[in-house]
């Protein structure tokens, strides 16, 4: 009897060791784990240029992609991109599937329930495309009751929602809101202001109107209460201006 007893209490105490090991693995924090695989995962969404697009070789691409770079350099580490729907950025982060999001994306009370946001790296608008040949929607009270397409999501959806009696039609991906508008399905289309100009450069029957539809800033996803990351993640943006390095990012990518 008394071995037997011996023998169930070193057993319990394995499993409390083992059990309080799991635990530590679970709460190691975004920093610590990064440092140690050697690696940092972006989340994006490759359909926003000039911010994230799939290039001539099929890689994903741009302005925000860059920025990521140079986060991962900084960390001393390799960076891995997963391009995934804009709307399960948010979910993936919180998941553990990826250590930030990078995506054009603007900070919300929505977003700040499930995710803590850098400081601002960049500032942005929300615009409204329309056909050449429109002549009902000359700024944002022409929206009352109209079809809007809107990238699901996106600010640009949840701004274009309040429009009074207008209807939201939602897309996966901006360019096909656009070719819907092309075709006659939508009265307009809101959406960022570069890749809106990107659009528009690109196809002359629509045109990006004058008036903005909403002022915004971007700034990077991270796990909620990450303090350590957010922190380094800050320090990086921060040098990145001081140094100049931030304005040839731009001036590539961007430019006047």
């Amino acid at each position: 009897m008394k071995k037997s007893k011996k023998l169930i209490a070193i057993l319990l105490c394995a499993m409390l060791v083992l059990g309080f090991s799991g635990c530590g693995g679970d709460d190691e924090d975004t920093l610590s784990q990064v440092q140690k695989d050697g690696q940092v995962i972006m989340g994006t969404n490759a359909e926003f240029p000039p911010f994230e697009y799939r290039d001539e070789n099929g890689d994903v691409a741009g302005f925000d992609v860059e920025i990521a770079k140079e986060i991962a350099a900084g960390l001393g580490v390799e960076l891995v991109i997963e391009d995934m729907d804009f709307g399960s950025i948010i979910s993936a982060l919180q998941s553990g599937k990826i250590d930030f999001g990078l995506a054009g994306m603007s900070v919300t009370e929505d977003r700040l329930a499930n995710a803590d946001f850098s400081d601002a790296y960049f500032n942005a608008s929300q615009v409204i495309i329309v056909k050449a040949d429109n002549d009902m929607i000359k700024g944002n009270a022409d929206l009352v009751g109209k079809t809007i397409g809107v990238q699901e999501g996106t600010t640009g959806d949840l701004e274009a929602s309040e429009v009074e009696g207008a209807t939201v039609m939602r897309f996966k991906k901006g360019v096909d809101a656009v070719m819907d508008l092309q075709n006659g399905k939508l009265d307009a289309v809101v959406i960022d202001a570069l890749p809106a100009a990107v659009f528009a450069e690109k196809n002359d029957d629509i045109v990006v109107l004058d008036e903005y539809f909403t002022e915004e800033e971007y700034a990077i996803a991270i796990r909620k209460g990450d303090d350590a990351f957010l922190n380094e993640v800050n320090r990086i943006i921060a040098e990145l201006k001081d140094s100049g390095r931030y304005q040839e990012i731009y001036d590539e990518y961007i430019g006047d």
